[in-house]
């Protein structure tokens, strides 16, 4: 009832305030718990934004009309100074829009969650535009995105369609990116912007997020801080190409334009037609980047996250032990070495298909080519799962449904599936192509990869959906000469198709969504998949810094993490840094000594046991950041704050004397307990085994012994 009656006193006080100022003729807000967008309509009929940030901040109607580069969703063409979040060619060749408000409403659409749409129309042509804004208040975030529709006498041809384009205002702007390559994945870098536009982008159309994830943290009036100070973070909810732009004016107003990458993509819109933008996802924070991380996590567990209640598997990879290279009698040991360690499932990689001439027996032959081998597996699919199952281990599948060699069946019956351009030598990728998802016959093929791998074979239980290479010559053999511009949207849409009718088809297969590593983890992908395979690079010292990036905006129970002999590192740093994440492992189990197997054993029982009902349901506390100290230390605390795990990684030579924890209650005892030790080995940690109260473990901390690189400690917090 408070709350109601505030709203109410609110909307009387715009509405007052509107009734009083000769320039505007509508105030409305819309409010996503501490995150507020503020609008004016005014006698222009244009819809101007006032503010985006702190709900709590009174915004008062500016005295004059003001400038149109305060329009939310500023058009090309008529006036507007700004970089243009729409821009469409009409059919009578005008190359100006003109957005008018029209109208808008909310409506609730489950406990806490409410959309509003405001409606805009070019007064002068029957072309509209309806701007989506979904708000979840638990989370302080919301989701905003648009449609554009048109009634004109042909094709409009839309050339810019940003998801959204707030304005922020501060004193300074410091920007965080995720950016990097192959092995070196969402590396954190902090800049602070100054005047101009500054553009974060990606181009390769396809595992499009290989040199920079589509998400960003903007710090206001200060660099980004893990516990205090106010920040937005952003998500853009697109597989495919993107681009952010940040435009900061002489005033210091800063618009934030994103959505999908509009080069090489003009999109000829039909009469009647819809063309939808991806939602860009926002995160509101007074209580630093930690508090904007969480209440991601909080929102995809419930929103964005395919079965997120549900325990990821243990499971054990044969990549590394095999690449391409086994056969029955291999993987069958590989199954009694994952039975014995207590891994759950087995997923069996690249190199299970193909015969004859290409058999895949390296990345050179037979992908697009998917019955099993003959080679080696003589006895097909379902043979093999249920031998799997006989040691009481599931069985989960390698698939790339988009790729295909030219050394394979399908591309010698149908070269023109791929994508390509005309009179050109063909570019390759990891020694394949690109089969063309806007292509119908593509589309039904994909899926029958899909649908003819698992249904005759109900043993297979998971899937790792991988996708191998960029786009480097946007061309399409089926789509029309106008039209080879929409390559590059139509084929994501197509994509997320393709993954919806997988996820609904096969609802009790999981699954991981790689794309040689991190080249696609967006939140359009997500909801298909369970989680995501962050690196190729396992190196527990290059995986730290991985997952700590991927952390800003997704779960632990969604970063696949597994323990190898990548970088030659002390096999416990390796277990304790997968023991962050979705744990797995990818070795040669049969190959490794009879301590090494009892070590692993002993890490996937403490992983079932205790640690993964806090990494797949706990809230993420980032302690110390590898970017700032020689030690990276970070926990999860379970919901009702009786639980946490604790994990320290020394990456250099060097000390940090003492580890402030993040969470817990200050008011109830703790027990501290190093756990994932070496047999007999006793803890260093002077706290282990002692009782301290949470104010003592959040405000003085934990004394840390650790100093020398490759030194690491997971330690097990519970209350008593």
């Amino acid at each position: 009832m408070k709350k109601i009656l505030t709203c109410l006193f609110l909307c009387c006080l715009l509405a007052a305030r509107a009734a009083d100022n000769p320039n505007v003729k509508k105030l409305f807000n819309v409010t996503s718990g501490e995150l507020k967008l503020s609008f004016m309509v005014g006698t222009d009929d244009r819809l101007y934004q006032l503010a985006f940030g702190d709900a709590s901040r009174e915004v008062t109607p500016p005295a004059k009309m003001p400038s149109r580069e305060w329009e939310f969703l500023p058009p090309y063409g008529n006036g507007v100074l700004t970089e243009p979040a729409i821009q469409a060619t009409h059919v009578d060749g005008n190359t100006s829009t003109e957005l008018h408000y029209v109208g808008h409403r909310t409506e609730t659409l489950s406990p806490g969650v409410e959309q509003t749409v405001i409606s805009l129309k070019d007064p002068a042509y029957p072309f509209a535009v309806d701007i989506y804004i979904k708000c979840y208040a638990d989370q302080s975030m919301m989701e905003i995105w648009n449609t554009v529709t048109h009634n004109e006498k042909g094709k409009v041809v839309l050339h810019r369609f940003a998801s959204a384009s707030p304005v922020v205002k501060a004193k300074e702007y410091w920007l965080t990116q995720f950016a990097g390559n192959y092995k070196r994945e969402a590396t954190l870098s902090e800049e602070r912007l100054s005047e101009g536009v500054k553009i974060l982008d990606s181009k390769l159309g396809v595992r499009a997020h290989q040199m920079r994830i589509p998400s960003f943290i903007l710090s206001l009036d200060g660099k980004a801080r893990e516990n205090e100070g106010e920040v937005l973070a952003a998500s853009l909810r697109w597989s495919g190409s993107f681009q952010f732009a940040f435009d900061m004016d002489w005033n210091k107003n800063l618009r934030l334009l994103t959505g999908m990458n509009p080069l090489g993509s003009q999109y000829n819109l039909e009469r009647g037609g819809t063309f939808t933008t991806p939602a860009i996802l926002y995160a509101y924070s007074r209580q630093g980047k930690g508090e904007a991380s969480r209440r991601f996590h909080r929102w995809a567990k419930v929103n964005a996250v395919r079965d997120a209640d549900k325990d990821r598997p243990v499971l054990l990879n044969n990549w590394e032990a095999t690449h391409c290279d086994f056969d029955e009698a291999r993987l069958k040991q590989l199954f009694d070495g994952a039975r014995q360690t207590g891994a759950e499932l087995f997923l069996l990689d690249d190199g299970w298909f193909g015969n004859g001439a290409y058999s895949r027996d390296d990345d050179k032959h037979g992908l697009g080519d998917w019955e099993p081998s003959k080679k080696k597996l003589p006895h097909g699919l379902s043979y093999i799962a249920r031998e799997a199952l006989k040691r009481k281990v599931g069985f989960g599948i390698w698939l790339e449904p988009e790729m295909v060699n030219p050394q394979s069946e399908l591309y010698q019956k149908h070269p023109e599936w791929i994508i390509t351009q005309p009179k050109r030598e063909p570019i390759l990728g990891r020694h394949q192509e690109i089969l063309d998802l806007t292509r119908p016959e593509v589309q039904a093929y994909e899926w029958d990869i899909i649908d003819q791998t698992l249904r005759p074979n109900p043993d297979i239980t998971y899937v790792k959906w991988d996708c191998n290479r960029y786009i480097t010559q946007p061309g399409s053999s089926y789509l029309q000469a106008a039209d080879q511009t929409h390559l590059w949207i139509d084929y994501n849409w197509s994509l997320y198709r393709l993954m919806d009718r997988f996820a609904k088809g096969f609802p009790n297969v999981m699954a991981m969504l790689c794309a040689g590593g991190s080249g696609r983890v967006d939140y359009g992908a997500m909801p298909y998949f369970h989680s995501f395979w962050p690196s190729d690079n396992t190196d527990p010292l290059g995986r730290i810094k991985i997952q700590w990036g991927f952390s800003h905006f997704f779960p632990a129970s969604t970063i696949s993490a597994h323990v190898t002999r990548m970088g030659k590192r002390h096999l416990k740093m390796a277990i304790d840094v997968a023991l962050s994440g979705a744990f797995g492992v990818d070795l040669a189990l049969d190959k490794a000594t009879a301590e090494e197997r009892a070590q692993i054993a002993d890490a996937v029982k403490l992983y079932k046991e205790r640690i993964r009902p806090l990494v797949m349901r706990g809230e993420l506390y980032r302690l110390v950041s590898p970017y700032e100290s020689p030690l990276a230390s970070l926990s999860y605390v379970a919901a009702d704050k009786k639980q946490a795990v604790v994990y320290l990684y020394q990456t250099k030579d060097g000390s940090k004397a003492r580890v402030k924890l993040g969470g817990l209650d200050a008011s109830k005892k703790y027990r501290v307990e190093e756990v994932s030790l070496p047999k007999g080995a006793a803890s260093r940690f002077p706290a282990s085994g002692k009782v301290l109260t949470g104010e003592e473990l959040m405000t003085r901390g934990l004394e840390n012994p650790l100093n020398a690189q490759f030194e690491s400690a997971v330690l097990m917090i519970e209350m008593i």
